[in-house]
């Protein structure tokens, strides 16, 4: 499909059909998205509120609230999804030139058999109950079913036969707390984009269909930093069986022994175990027929909960993902990624990676991710009780860390091309290739991507083993990092006076370090500041000799490693070339880097929407070489598109506009002087660093 360029996209009006001779008047067809079969079961299992007061307000023995979405002034498209609309059935070229299309997929106006509704939930916001919550933002607009010939893999993961269609930025609900019900261009792109990267990574998550701009405005600080600007309305069309999560079970818990919050459904059991019935007999058959008997039937129910969390996170940590707010209510009932807000796939690794500029103790780093998702299932334990007995689920839940190492090791096997035999000494090799990465400072997707250039040992190979492994660690030292790119890395982010302080508190009040102060971020502050005194009595040279060391270390028994898998074998080539495949198309190429997004987040802003389009296309294919795609369109205002929004705007709203751009200033990152492109699968450029997400 051609860019979506031009925002405003002009369909020449066509007579469609006549009406009847006794009418004699004219006749639209209906189209794709008014021809949509709706069949709205959570609205028909699930209690609805039946007070349909406006404003912000506790719902107490309700799932869903009904709700109006508040129409965008001029919406139109910015991307879609081919792929995902085609999990309605929907023709993306169709979607796309349908006038009333953006106004659909806004909200701004409702589709025959959508009934719009906002999903009452709760959720532990960093470790903490935060009480009603809910989607302040988002708004259910159906369920559509199934079309006929959806792929069997696809109906296995979702048996309901039907799609939860949602957008996200629809305006106003009673659970908008102090916020507009708003979201914005950069944070509709990130999560659009992110969304079918990880499908396309092979990750279980939620899809994401279109993304839809306008001229309505809202305010936003985007840093935080006293420094206001406006900014345009959007929203993305997301797709699931359900958005049902961990917080949709917590709005019956009792009031929390530490905040005094309770679930606004305290005391009403019934609809919980309503909510487990559904979620089981919609997407759980399989534990519905095996399991007559209630208890033992939440049992498999939850150990498939924990089943599919720990193959997700596992997931998530072999791709580089972290998540950055993995709170209760942004946990899949399903094991899907769910929402996207501050994520971040790791450039360099780093073990204590935080994507989340707001995480300042690092609850969700990207090596705390199994624990907090395991922290997680023992709150959805409690939140299913007394339905789930609490000495069953704890012995659930005592199986999950022993499954995510079995997942990722899996994983890690593939990614390292180990695949004919499983050996007890793989794990460390796995270990020790982390630690080489993270004392290199080695890039995560592109050491990975290049480890299948490392071949087996064969006989009568015509170079000699020293030679190859020297190959080897020259290939792995092209992703190291700098000498400066490491300083920068272990430069301690608190105040070294306030660090000076806590250390001395530590020692002479320990018990009121403990209650200001976070441990294990102190350790870490200290851990990078000895990191950062060796690093400042090095020399560029002594550093890329040392880094030369540990890889040709690592490499020597890898190789050795891999000699094991040729045992036996009568054709070696084969072998090898099976195994390029697999790591192939285990370790991506591309993945969605921080200044990947930002670049087609700064055009979209200035009106050319190409490069999102451009980036999704090769996000599709992240395994593959894209030849004529290998670098973004645009950079920073260089290569202006031919045509963009704004040309089709009258010269006085575009001089308004610009003045208006003017007043609000940019992002940081986007205040860089002109960029130099830089191809999608490369390390980021310096300036990437300076992008911060919240």
């Amino acid at each position: 499909m051609a860019h979506l360029g031009p925002s405003r996209i002009l369909v020449p009006f066509r007579l469609l059909a006549t009406a009847g001779m006794a009418g004699m008047g004219l006749a639209t067809s209906r189209t794709p998205l008014e021809r949509l079969h709706f069949d709205n079961v959570a609205l028909k299992r699930l209690p609805v509120d039946p007070s349909e007061e406006a404003g912000v307000r506790p719902v107490k023995g309700a799932c869903f609230s009904r709700v109006t979405p508040q129409p965008l002034a001029a919406p139109r498209f910015v991307a879609v999804s081919r792929a995902a609309l085609a999990l309605l059935g929907l023709d993306a070229e169709e979607v796309v030139t349908d006038p009333l299309g953006p106004e659909y997929l806004s909200g701004s106006k409702v589709m025959p058999g959508s009934e719009p509704a906002a999903h009452c939930y709760c959720g532990h916001q960093f470790g903490q109950f935060a009480g009603q919550l809910g989607d302040g933002a988002a708004c259910y607009l159906g369920e559509v079913e199934v079309p006929p010939g959806q792929e069997p893999q696809l109906l296995r993961e979702n048996p309901s036969g039907r799609w939860e269609i949602q957008v996200k930025g629809s305006g106003l609900t009673p659970y908008s707390r102090q916020a507009d019900g708003r979201k914005v261009l950069r944070s509709s792109i990130r999560e659009f984009l992110c969304s079918e990267a990880m499908h396309f990574l092979g990750v279980p998550t939620t899809r994401a269909a279109s993304v839809v701009t306008s001229d309505t405005r809202v305010t936003r600080d985007v840093y935080y930093s006293g420094n206001p600007r406006n900014e345009r309305c959007s929203v993305v069309v997301r797709i699931a069986p359900t958005f049902l999560r961990f917080g949709s079970f917590e709005i019956f818990k009792q009031a929390d022994e530490h905040t005094g919050r309770q679930g606004p459904s305290y005391g009403r059991d019934e609809i919980r175990g309503q909510m487990m019935d559904y979620v089981i007999e919609m997407f759980y058959p399989e534990v519905q027929h095996d399991h007559p008997d209630r208890v033992e039937r939440n049992v498999a129910f939850f150990r498939e909960v924990m089943r599919r969390t720990a193959r997700v996170v596992a997931q998530w940590q072999c791709v580089g993902f972290c998540h950055g707010v993995l709170n209760t209510d942004n946990m899949s009932i399903l094991g899907l990624t769910l929402d996207y807000g501050p994520y971040g796939f790791m450039d360099r690794f780093d073990p204590d990676f935080i994507c989340n500029a707001s995480d300042n103790s690092g609850r969700y780093s990207y090596q705390a991710q199994p624990a907090i998702c395991r922290w997680n299932l023992v709150k959805l334990a409690e939140a299913l009780a007394p339905e789930l007995p609490a000495d069953r689920a704890e012995a659930v839940v005592g199986e999950y860390m022993d499954l995510y190492n079995g997942f990722y090791l899996e994983n890690m096997r593939k990614k390292l091309g180990l695949l004919k035999k499983d050996e007890p000494e793989d794990e460390m090799l796995i270990t020790e290739l982390l630690q080489t990465m993270h004392n290199t400072g080695a890039d995560f997707t592109n050491t990975f991507r290049g480890l299948s250039q490392i071949s087996c040992p064969t006989e009568g190979e015509r170079e000699g083993e020293e030679e190859l492994v020297k190959k080897a660690t020259a290939l792995l030292l092209e992703q190291c990092a700098s000498l400066e790119e490491l300083k920068a890395a272990n430069k301690p982010t608190m105040d070294p006076r306030e660090l000076a302080m806590l250390l001395s508190m530590a020692q002479s009040n320990p018990a009121l370090f403990q209650m200001i102060s976070d441990r294990t971020a102190i350790s870490r502050q200290l851990e990078k500041l000895g990191k950062l005194r060796d690093l400042m009595e090095a020399g560029p040279d002594e550093l890329k000799s040392k880094q030369a060391e540990d890889w040709s270390r690592w490499v020597t028994r890898y190789r050795k490693r891999l000699s094991r898998e040729l045992e036996g074998v009568s054709d070696v080539q084969a072998v090898q070339e099976e195994r390029a495949r697999v790591m192939d198309g285990t370790n991506p190429r591309v993945v969605l880097r921080n200044y990947i997004a930002q670049n087609a987040i700064e055009a979209a802003e200035k009106g050319d929407f190409s490069e999102v389009q451009r980036v999704l296309e090769v996000l599709e294919k992240p395994f593959s070489m894209q030849p004529d795609a290998e670098l973004p369109a645009r950079v920073d205002g260089d290569a202006a598109p031919k045509q963009t929004e704004r040309d089709e705007q009258p010269p006085q709203q575009q001089q308004q506009e610009e003045e208006e751009e003017e007043e609000e200033g940019a992002p940081a990152a986007s205040k860089a002087t002109a960029r130099n492109p830089v191809p999608y699968d490369s390390r980021p450029p310096a300036w990437a660093h300076d992008i911060c997400v919240t």
